[in-house]
């Protein structure tokens, strides 16, 4: 049999449903996939676990996908949102496809003074996403949000979440295991300017934390703050 391949879906999933793929979707399964008619897919939405289902119909440009069982109910994921200043291009798909691997609620692009770029082509972002949810095997893809600038943000926070702001070149403690919902804010490449984070600092809910010895990329400052964030605590 052939290995069943994952797809995200926007539609309700429920056993006998017959649900359309994209465009984009039958175009992989049959050109890129070479799949057919009763082969097997593992769909997900976010919402309604991960259901096994088989190809119903597919031809050019389109594909009818028959739903059979659940496979896993939907897990509940504790909220862990990633703000990051606008980065390049592929520096950004980075940071979308290996914070859904990390398991991002939500993705909150900001604006600040040294930001690289302030176009976000959010489609583009949505699919990145999706398809990192697909190959990782989780059950839900980040929420992206809409690009805000850093003062917004910071007005609109809620109160009783703490937000971690990777600092570099300070003497702000190590980041730690987060034990209830948090943020973490990973600025550009040059880094937050002084009235940033003096800004940021007159908020009781932020607190400045250190990545390590070394500067890193802001990249690679998204993957390790999520990951310490997660760290399981030491006794």
């Amino acid at each position: 049999m052939a290995r069943s391949i994952r797809l995200h879906v926007d539609a309700t999933l429920h056993a006998a449903a017959v649900i359309a793929a994209t465009p984009e979707q039958a175009h992989r399964l049959a050109t890129v996939m070479r799949r057919g008619p009763g082969d097997p897919v593992r769909l997900f939405n976010g919402r309604d676990g991960e259901w096994q289902g088989h190809i119903h119909s597919i031809g050019r440009g389109r594909a009818a996908l028959a739903i059979d069982r659940q496979l896993l109910p939907q897990p509940a994921e504790p909220a862990l949102w990633l703000v990051f200043a606008l980065l390049k291009r592929d520096a950004t798909d980075l940071v979308i496809e290996k914070a859904t691997e990390l398991g991002a609620t939500d993705l909150q692009p900001v604006l600040t003074e040294r930001a690289n770029t302030h176009r976000v082509n959010a489609a583009r972002l949505a699919a990145v996403a999706a398809e990192a949810a697909e190959q990782c095997e989780r059950l839900s893809v980040p929420r992206l949000h809409p690009t805000q600038p850093l003062a917004g943000l910071l007005a609109s926070w809620p109160r009783d979440r703490p937000l971690c702001v990777a600092a570099e070149r300070t003497d702000a403690a190590p980041l730690q295991h987060a034990a209830r919902p948090a943020g973490l804010l990973v600025g550009p490449e040059g880094g937050f300017s002084a009235a940033e984070l003096d800004a940021m600092s007159a908020h009781p809910f932020v607190t400045l934390a250190s990545l390590g010895p070394r500067i890193l990329r802001a990249e690679t400052a998204c993957i390790v703050g999520l990951a310490l964030l997660q760290a399981p605590e030491r006794g």
